[in-house]
């Protein structure tokens, strides 16, 4: 695995033109070299299953960002220990054989040692990266097979309403905006709300007019707390609203309030209404704050 070059694996250049490459290179070069290498287009080869995995497993490290870092150093490591190789002649060879004796007799450390120690550091390195993302790939297997897919960044529509996850929906809000401008990403809506708690998950839902998400906090006086307070850009502020509303169990009999009922409403069947009438005062509010 240490000798392999996972860039000319997957058809492309390596070295410096390689380090250079973007991530669509990489990805395009490895969706044309699996159309090339799948087993089902070569029956024939007993090594094509074996080839394959090889493709895969090198595209997965030249995709992360980390692994990719520590393998373009490994190379670089490489080049130069075999340049300095090459350059080295007879007479050269004497030259710096004289010089690493005296840089030795003066305690200045071996050269040959020191590229040495910083290629097998990188490899270590690498080799432990290599496992995470084959970790990290199996888990994400493993809970493929039992999960509803997931999009980036959030749990699916199951995994929130369902309860045999076991979540709280107390603790899952119910985000909406307008899709105007730049709108809102997942991770944007996580920095956002983790300023009232840490944030479990954001899932993105897909919409054509209107841009919604569910935030499930880790505590429900976070999620409370989320819900009391404008977030957002005032010209795109958020609507955030609890996907079931924090049940009181001590508080003593006092006059029947309708609130509860208001907010059925609001998550039923006329949640849109309110949700239109809210966000156009916000922006209002917004413009005239301009």
């Amino acid at each position: 695995m240490d000798d392999i070059d996972h860039y000319k694996i997957l058809g492309l250049p390596s070295g410096e033109e390689g380090a250079k490459l973007t991530e669509k290179e990489i990805s395009k070069a490895y969706r044309a070299k699996a159309l090339e290498l799948h087993p089902d287009k070569r029956p024939d080869d007993p090594d094509a299953h074996a080839n394959f995995q090889i493709l895969k497993s090198s595209y997965e490290i030249l995709k992360d960002e980390k692994a990719r870092k520590l393998f373009d150093d490994l190379l670089r490591v490489k080049r130069e220990h075999q340049r300095r190789h090459l350059e080295r002649d007879s007479k050269r060879q004497k030259m710096v054989s004289d010089l690493e004796a005296r840089e030795r007799a003066g305690f200045a450390p071996d050269a040959a040692a020191k590229d040495r120690y910083e290629e097998e550091s990188i490899a270590r390195k690498l080799k432990e990266e290599i496992a995470r993302i084959r970790a990290m790939h199996g888990n994400k297997g493993a809970a493929t097979a039992s999960v509803p897919k997931r999009e980036s960044g959030g749990v699916g529509k199951e995994s929130v309403g369902g309860a045999k996850l076991g979540l709280d929906k107390e603790k899952v809000l119910k985000v909406s905006w307008e899709k105007v401008g730049e709108g809102y990403t997942a991770q944007r809506l996580r920095d956002l709300f983790s300023k009232f708690g840490d944030v479990e998950d954001v899932v993105i839902k897909d919409a054509k007019k209107r841009g919604s998400a569910l935030v499930v906090m880790t505590t429900k006086d976070a999620a409370v707390a989320a819900t009391q307070t404008v977030m957002g850009d005032l010209s795109n502020p958020l609507l955030v609203l609890p996907l079931q509303p924090v049940a009181v169990t001590d508080a003593p009999p006092v006059q029947k309030s309708d609130e509860p009922d208001r907010l059925n409403n609001l998550i039923g069947a006329s949640y849109q209404t309110f949700e239109d009438s809210v966000l156009q005062k916000l922006q209002k509010a917004a413009q005239k704050q301009k």
